[in-house]
């Protein structure tokens, strides 16, 4: 018995898409994470753009059969880290590594982008800043301001003998507490820091020191409840982004 014209047309085509074309779309929960502009930005209030939404966009491109749901869904970032932790989210964008979310979450190479941690003042200070020691021989009065749950604070902690005040859950709030004279400093990680300190409404009330106080790279970071072979395919369209140089310009165009 022969096959139905439609159905001949439809194993034709199937031998002709990838196999990511033919099969369901596989659906990748995310959050937006408040907090971390440029990855996410309050664009209205029902838009969130930013660069983790455009490398979203970009992976499904690369890959249809992959969907990103939730990055227009605003969640703070300790719980959007829970969340992938109990499985009810797939991927984090964006996120620095460390031995304790090595534990949680499957760290996808390469790299998104690098960022670099720079210390804040109030404009109207002339402290100038070389290294960790300059900080520490200031005492109580280098208390650094850090954010609860950001690998910021744990980098703080591994300096040793800081004065760190990291009760602030969100960037935003750092920014009030040095603009009123609660701390010396704000590390906070760079690119899209001078945009998020207009964002912040601190323009011309603080003022970002020259010197790099240190680098990290950034990943996209799965559930390991996540099936590998997805896994592997993020990795591949990551790999081509940053082959076409897709991943420089987008960082680009938030920097």
């Amino acid at each position: 018995m022969g096959l139905r014209p439609a159905g001949a047309a439809f194993l034709l085509l199937a031998a002709l898409l990838p196999p990511a074309a033919v099969a369901q779309p596989v659906t990748l929960r995310v959050a937006a994470q408040e907090g971390t502009e440029p990855k996410f930005i309050p664009a209205g209030p029902d838009r969130i753009i930013g660069l983790c939404v455009d490398i979203f966009r970009t992976i499904e491109r690369i890959d249809p059969g992959l969907v990103f749901i939730g990055d227009q869904q605003w969640m703070p970032l300790i719980r959007a880290y829970h969340e992938v932790a109990i499985q009810q989210h797939d991927a984090l964008c964006a996120v620095q590594r460390t031995e304790e979310r090595e534990r949680n979450y499957v760290f996808v190479d390469p790299p998104l982008f690098p960022i670099h941690y720079m210390l804040m003042v109030r404009a109207d200070d002339d402290v100038v800043i070389n290294n960790w020691d300059d900080v520490r021989k200031l005492g109580k009065d280098g208390m650094v301001l850090a954010n609860r749950g950001y690998a910021t604070t744990d980098f703080l902690i591994a300096q040793g003998g800081l004065q760190i005040n990291a009760s602030a859950t969100s960037p935003a709030m750092n920014v009030q507490k040095l603009v009123a004279g609660r701390a010396r400093f704000f590390l906070h990680r760079s690119p899209g820091l001078q945009a998020f300190i207009a964002r912040a409404g601190a323009t011309g009330k603080i003022r970002i020191l020259p010197q790099v106080m240190s680098t990290a790279q950034l990943h996209m970071a799965m559930g390991r409840h996540v099936d590998p072979a997805v896994v592997a395919r993020v990795r591949r369209a990551l790999e081509q982004m940053e082959k076409t140089g897709e991943l420089a310009r987008l960082l680009k165009k938030w920097d």
